[in-house]
């Protein structure tokens, strides 16, 4: 069945993200990645346990959100034009989930696994920026 002409639309738009430009921004998983990191620093230079526990339950918290945030970008944000003109881009969300997950800062103490997380959080921004200005 067809729709009577009166109600089909008069302007067909287009947008390359699902809301308007201004909700995305790795600024997200990077500030939630530097707390992963700043908490990884406190529970090596800590001894009580307690203390270790807290951080430990914290840390995987702020790891989780970094992948939200990291996941809501690569499938929201960037679009296949974005994947042609940066073949690597799915390469590159793969690596930082994992470095965001348990075989990275979030089943890790180590700050420089977090260091790893914000370099390829890094990487993602700039691609993200780069697109944000075609």
């Amino acid at each position: 069945m067809r729709l009577p002409r009166f109600l089909a639309p008069r302007t067909v738009v287009s947008a390359h993200c699902d809301l308007p430009c201004g909700v995305y921004d790795p600024a997200q998983a990077r500030i939630e990645a530097e707390s992963v990191k700043a908490i990884a620093e406190k529970y090596q230079a800590n001894t009580d346990a307690e203390f270790r526990t807290r951080c430990l339950i914290i840390k995987e918290q702020r790891a989780e959100l970094v992948k939200h945030h990291l996941w809501v970008l690569w499938t929201d944000y960037f679009k296949p034009p974005h994947f042609e003109k940066y073949p690597h881009l799915h390469q590159l969300f793969n690596e930082a989930t994992k470095l965001a997950g348990a075989a990275g800062a979030k089943g890790s103490t180590d700050p420089a696994k977090a260091d790893e997380l914000l370099s390829k959080i890094e990487e993602i921004s700039k691609i993200f920026w780069e697109t944000k200005q075609a």
